[in-house]
This record gives structure tokens, C-alpha cells and sequence, in this order.
């Protein structure tokens, strides 16, 4: 019975989660903010376009 009560208590702290990160992504106000969103996704394309180089899908792959 409370597994049911637990999971009705998790929702509305996921969906507030999930809005306040929306919020604190698009809050076009906020110089610090705005900062720091614009660094990790500066990043996290740093990290796509180093580890997705690697590999070219024309050459023969080794085998194994």
C-alpha cells in the first residue's frame, strides 16, 4: 500500500524537477544562468564531436 502512496508522492517532485530545470534553462534574465547552460552544452558537444570522430563508417571494421 504505500509503494502506491510513494508513487504518487514522486510525480509532482519529478514534474517540479523537471519544470524548475526548464525554468532555470530558459530564464532569459539570469547572466549567471544563462552562463552555465551555455558552458555545458559548449561542453557536452565537445564530448560528442571527440568521441564520435573516431569512427568512419566507409572503412572495413576489424574483425573480431
Amino acid at each position: 500500500m504505500s509503494g502506491a502512496n510513494a508513487k504518487k508522492g514522486s510525480s509532482p517532485g519529478v514534474m517540479e524537477w523537471i519544470s524548475s530545470a526548464c525554468r532555470f534553462a530558459t530564464d532569459r534574465n539570469d547572466f549567471r544562468r544563462n552562463l552555465l547552460v551555455n558552458l555545458g552544452l559548449f561542453a557536452a558537444g565537445v564530448w560528442v564531436a571527440r568521441n564520435l570522430s573516431d569512427f568512419d563508417l566507409m572503412s572495413p571494421q576489424p574483425v573480431t
